[in-house]
């Protein structure tokens, strides 16, 4: 995968008028290089790692997002983790700088993996990555998820896929 590349993210199946329905094909077993990646941050409220106000957040930061023209669907990513309990981390791929949000620069290289499953499988998951990174001879740093579709949509295609990110040390 070339620097600051993602999997192409096809959007062609959409029949909810939310999410488009994730394709998997070229997610699996990549090594993603970032350098200088822009991403905005953005943070959820939670309380046991249950979100109170993703969809808010969420639709926030899309808006500003199309308003700056600065995303690329083909090249969607939303990185998601949970610093804690309280509090979940969400980075959202752009191509060019988004007014009213917070920017960062993401550089490293990740590792991915496919999942399929309910959002409770994430402790799992998480360290099915770590060992992921482990088993490439290289250790761990942070593990990042990318929900590829809402809850809604998950239901209405029948599938929760779910990619996995380790940033490898």
């Amino acid at each position: 995968m070339q620097t600051n590349q993602t999997p192409f993210n096809d959007q062609s199946v959409n029949t909810t008028g939310c999410c488009a329905k994730f394709n998997p094909a070229g997610w699996d077993a990549q090594e993603l290089h970032f350098k200088d990646k822009p991403f905005v941050r953005a943070s959820t409220l939670s309380i046991g790692h249950v979100p109170l106000n993703m969809g808010v957040v969420y639709a926030r930061v899309q808006g500003h997002i199309e308003k700056a023209d600065a995303g690329d669907p083909s090249q969607e990513l939303v990185m998601s983790r949970d610093p804690s309990a309280f509090t979940g981390e969400h980075l959202f791929a752009v191509k060019s700088p988004v007014a009213d949000e917070e920017m960062i620069a993401v550089s490293g290289e990740f590792l991915t993996k496919v999942f399929e499953g309910p959002y409770s499988a994430v402790r799992g998951w998480h360290g099915q990555m770590q060992a992921l990174a482990r088993e490439k001879g290289r250790e761990p740093k942070q593990v990042w998820f990318y929900y590829t579709t809402c809850p809604d949509c998950a239901k209405a295609y029948g599938a929760n896929p779910v990619v996995g990110l380790v940033e490898l040390a």
